[in-house]
Protein backbone atom coordinates (compact mmCIF):
# COMPACT_ATOMS: atom_id res chain seq x y z
CA UNK A 1 0.00 0.00 0.00
CA UNK A 2 3.16 2.87 0.96
CA UNK A 3 6.20 2.89 -1.30
CA UNK A 4 8.33 4.49 1.50
CA UNK A 5 11.64 6.25 -0.44
CA UNK A 6 14.54 7.59 1.35
CA UNK A 7 15.05 11.49 1.87
CA UNK A 8 17.33 12.77 -1.32
CA UNK A 9 20.08 14.79 -0.77
CA UNK A 10 19.63 18.29 0.34
CA UNK A 11 19.99 20.86 -2.20
CA UNK A 12 23.28 22.95 -2.12
CA UNK A 13 23.08 25.63 0.30
CA UNK A 14 25.52 27.68 -1.67
CA UNK A 15 22.94 27.60 -5.18
CA UNK A 16 19.48 28.44 -2.68
CA UNK A 17 21.09 31.16 -1.43
CA UNK A 18 21.47 32.90 -4.82
CA UNK A 19 18.27 31.42 -5.79
CA UNK A 20 16.32 33.05 -3.35
CA UNK A 21 17.81 36.32 -4.69
CA UNK A 22 15.99 35.85 -7.77
CA UNK A 23 12.34 35.68 -9.50
CA UNK A 24 10.57 32.92 -11.10
CA UNK A 25 9.58 35.87 -13.54
CA UNK A 26 13.16 36.61 -13.89
CA UNK A 27 13.83 33.26 -14.88
CA UNK A 28 10.69 32.13 -16.96
CA UNK A 29 12.52 34.97 -19.50
CA UNK A 30 14.73 32.49 -20.64
CA UNK A 31 14.18 29.01 -19.20
CA UNK A 32 10.96 27.14 -20.50
CA UNK A 33 11.15 23.75 -18.00
CA UNK A 34 9.88 22.84 -14.34
CA UNK A 35 6.96 26.01 -14.29
CA UNK A 36 4.06 25.20 -12.52
CA UNK A 37 0.96 25.67 -14.10
CA UNK A 38 -0.07 29.33 -13.44
CA UNK A 39 -3.16 27.66 -11.26
CA UNK A 40 -1.13 26.79 -8.58
CA UNK A 41 -0.85 29.61 -6.15
CA UNK A 42 0.23 31.25 -2.78
CA UNK A 43 -1.82 31.37 -0.29
CA UNK A 44 -0.08 34.29 1.69
CA UNK A 45 1.08 36.94 -0.77
CA UNK A 46 4.62 38.07 -0.48
CA UNK A 47 6.25 35.06 0.49
CA UNK A 48 9.74 33.40 -1.61
CA UNK A 49 10.68 30.47 -0.35
CA UNK A 50 13.28 28.38 -1.57
CA UNK A 51 14.26 24.52 -0.14
CA UNK A 52 14.96 21.09 -1.56
CA UNK A 53 11.78 19.08 -3.03
CA UNK A 54 10.72 16.34 -1.39
CA UNK A 55 7.69 14.19 -2.84
CA UNK A 56 4.60 12.78 -1.83
CA UNK A 57 1.79 10.84 -4.10
CA UNK A 58 -1.62 11.22 -2.15
CA UNK A 59 -4.57 9.26 -3.31
CA UNK A 60 -7.91 10.87 -3.10
CA UNK A 61 -9.52 11.07 0.35
CA UNK A 62 -6.74 9.64 2.84
CA UNK A 63 -4.10 11.59 3.99
CA UNK A 64 -2.59 9.26 6.34
CA UNK A 65 0.68 9.40 4.91
CA UNK A 66 0.83 13.19 4.99
CA UNK A 67 0.53 13.21 8.87
CA UNK A 68 3.33 10.49 8.78
CA UNK A 69 5.81 11.11 6.98
CA UNK A 70 5.90 15.10 8.50
CA UNK A 71 7.98 13.86 10.90
CA UNK A 72 10.31 12.82 8.30
CA UNK A 73 11.36 15.86 6.66
CA UNK A 74 13.98 18.53 7.47
CA UNK A 75 14.26 21.89 7.95
CA UNK A 76 14.32 23.28 4.90
CA UNK A 77 12.60 20.47 2.66
CA UNK A 78 10.30 21.55 0.17
CA UNK A 79 7.35 19.18 0.44
CA UNK A 80 5.37 18.82 -3.26
CA UNK A 81 2.19 16.78 -3.04
CA UNK A 82 0.40 15.37 -5.71
CA UNK A 83 -3.33 14.28 -5.28
CA UNK A 84 -3.30 12.07 -8.37
CA UNK A 85 -5.93 13.96 -9.63
CA UNK A 86 -8.03 15.35 -6.58
CA UNK A 87 -9.13 18.91 -6.63
CA UNK A 88 -11.64 18.01 -4.03
CA UNK A 89 -10.63 16.63 -1.17
CA UNK A 90 -8.19 18.98 1.07
CA UNK A 91 -5.36 17.72 2.95
CA UNK A 92 -3.83 20.47 3.58
CA UNK A 93 -5.05 22.39 6.33
CA UNK A 94 -4.02 24.55 9.64
CA UNK A 95 -3.44 21.44 11.92
CA UNK A 96 -1.12 19.94 8.86
CA UNK A 97 -0.08 23.78 8.45
CA UNK A 98 1.36 23.78 12.31
CA UNK A 99 2.81 20.89 12.04
CA UNK A 100 4.60 21.59 9.10
CA UNK A 101 6.04 24.92 10.53
CA UNK A 102 7.07 23.18 13.92
CA UNK A 103 8.94 20.77 11.56
CA UNK A 104 10.55 23.65 10.11
CA UNK A 105 9.64 23.36 6.15
CA UNK A 106 10.88 25.90 4.36
CA UNK A 107 7.02 25.05 2.51
CA UNK A 108 4.83 22.91 0.52
CA UNK A 109 2.76 22.87 -3.16
CA UNK A 110 -0.26 20.74 -3.05
CA UNK A 111 -1.65 19.98 -6.53
CA UNK A 112 -5.36 20.23 -5.27
CA UNK A 113 -7.13 22.19 -2.55
CA UNK A 114 -6.14 23.12 0.56
CA UNK A 115 -8.83 24.24 3.63
CA UNK A 116 -8.43 26.41 6.82
CA UNK A 117 -6.52 29.33 5.26
CA UNK A 118 -7.04 32.12 7.84
CA UNK A 119 -5.20 29.32 10.03
CA UNK A 120 -1.88 28.71 7.62
CA UNK A 121 -2.38 32.66 7.67
CA UNK A 122 -1.57 32.83 11.53
CA UNK A 123 0.78 29.66 11.68
CA UNK A 124 2.50 31.83 8.90
CA UNK A 125 2.76 28.73 6.63
CA UNK A 126 4.37 29.08 2.74
CA UNK A 127 2.26 26.81 1.07
CA UNK A 128 0.70 26.77 -2.41
CA UNK A 129 -2.21 25.30 -4.18
CA UNK A 130 -4.88 25.28 -6.14
CA UNK A 131 -7.77 26.85 -4.19
CA UNK A 132 -9.29 26.69 -1.38
CA UNK A 133 -12.50 23.87 -0.29
CA UNK A 134 -14.09 22.62 2.75
CA UNK A 135 -14.38 19.05 1.79
CA UNK A 136 -11.58 17.30 3.74
CA UNK A 137 -9.75 14.29 3.85
CA UNK A 138 -9.72 11.50 6.15
CA UNK A 139 -6.93 8.34 7.87
CA UNK A 140 -8.53 5.47 5.19
CA UNK A 141 -5.13 4.31 5.35
CA UNK A 142 -5.60 3.75 1.25
CA UNK A 143 -1.89 3.92 1.13
CA UNK A 144 0.72 6.33 -1.08
CA UNK A 145 4.13 7.07 -2.37
CA UNK A 146 6.93 9.08 -0.30
CA UNK A 147 9.89 10.69 -2.49
CA UNK A 148 8.64 9.13 -5.66
CA UNK A 149 8.65 10.99 -9.23
CA UNK A 150 5.25 13.27 -9.14
CA UNK A 151 3.18 15.27 -10.93
CA UNK A 152 2.56 18.96 -9.33
CA UNK A 153 0.87 21.20 -11.49
CA UNK A 154 1.63 19.87 -14.74
CA UNK A 155 5.82 19.91 -13.76
CA UNK A 156 7.29 16.81 -13.24
CA UNK A 157 9.11 16.72 -10.17
CA UNK A 158 11.66 14.31 -8.52
CA UNK A 159 12.58 14.40 -4.86
CA UNK A 160 16.07 16.94 -4.64
CA UNK A 161 14.95 19.17 -7.19
CA UNK A 162 15.70 22.78 -6.04
CA UNK A 163 12.50 24.97 -5.38
CA UNK A 164 12.28 28.18 -5.75
CA UNK A 165 8.09 29.95 -5.26
CA UNK A 166 6.96 33.03 -5.05
CA UNK A 167 4.18 35.35 -5.82
CA UNK A 168 4.21 34.56 -9.58
CA UNK A 169 4.20 30.56 -9.17
CA UNK A 170 6.72 27.98 -8.40
CA UNK A 171 9.33 26.70 -10.58
CA UNK A 172 11.44 23.19 -9.81
CA UNK A 173 14.61 23.00 -10.90
CA UNK A 174 16.93 19.78 -11.22
CA UNK A 175 19.82 20.11 -9.61
CA UNK A 176 22.28 19.32 -12.64
CA UNK A 177 20.92 22.55 -14.44
CA UNK A 178 21.11 24.94 -11.15
CA UNK A 179 24.29 26.30 -11.91
CA UNK A 180 23.23 27.82 -15.82
CA UNK A 181 19.71 28.46 -14.25
CA UNK A 182 20.32 30.77 -11.91
CA UNK A 183 24.12 32.46 -13.57
CA UNK A 184 21.79 33.62 -16.78
CA UNK A 185 19.09 34.83 -14.25
CA UNK A 186 21.66 36.60 -12.17
CA UNK A 187 22.66 38.68 -15.48
CA UNK A 188 19.05 38.90 -16.41
CA UNK A 189 18.77 40.37 -12.75
CA UNK A 190 21.07 43.06 -13.49
CA UNK A 191 19.97 44.05 -16.88
CA UNK A 192 16.61 44.55 -15.42
CA UNK A 193 17.67 46.71 -12.53
CA UNK A 194 19.34 48.53 -15.20
CA UNK A 195 16.67 48.86 -17.95
CA UNK A 196 14.71 50.25 -14.78
CA UNK A 197 16.60 52.82 -13.59
CA UNK A 198 16.80 54.59 -17.56
CA UNK A 199 13.33 54.14 -17.18
CA UNK A 200 13.00 56.53 -14.10
CA UNK A 201 15.27 58.87 -15.79
CA UNK A 202 12.62 59.62 -18.57
CA UNK A 203 14.01 56.91 -21.36
CA UNK A 204 10.79 55.00 -23.08
CA UNK A 205 10.36 51.08 -22.55
CA UNK A 206 10.28 50.89 -26.23
CA UNK A 207 13.27 52.93 -26.97
CA UNK A 208 15.20 50.86 -24.47
CA UNK A 209 14.09 47.43 -25.29
CA UNK A 210 14.27 48.01 -29.41
CA UNK A 211 10.71 47.61 -29.91
CA UNK A 212 10.19 50.99 -31.65
CA UNK A 213 13.45 51.03 -33.64
CA UNK A 214 11.64 47.57 -35.13
CA UNK A 215 8.40 49.24 -35.99
CA UNK A 216 9.75 52.20 -37.27
CA UNK A 217 12.24 50.42 -39.29
CA UNK A 218 8.52 48.43 -40.43
CA UNK A 219 6.54 51.52 -41.47
CA UNK A 220 9.94 53.07 -43.49
CA UNK A 221 9.84 49.97 -45.51
CA UNK A 222 6.42 50.36 -45.89
CA UNK A 223 6.13 53.27 -47.40
CA UNK A 224 8.73 52.64 -49.61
Amino acid sequence: MYKMRPLPAAVDPSYLDRLARLETATIGHTHQFGFADPSLQSVLPGKTIVGTAVTLALPGQDSTLLHHVIAQLRPGDFLVIDRLGDMRHACFGGGVALACKQQGFAGAAVDGVHTDTSEIAEHDFALWSRGASPITTRLYDIGGGFNVPVCCAGAAVLPGYAVLADESGVLFIDPDDLDEVISTAEVKTERGLATLKRQKAGEKLGAISGATAKVETWLATAKG
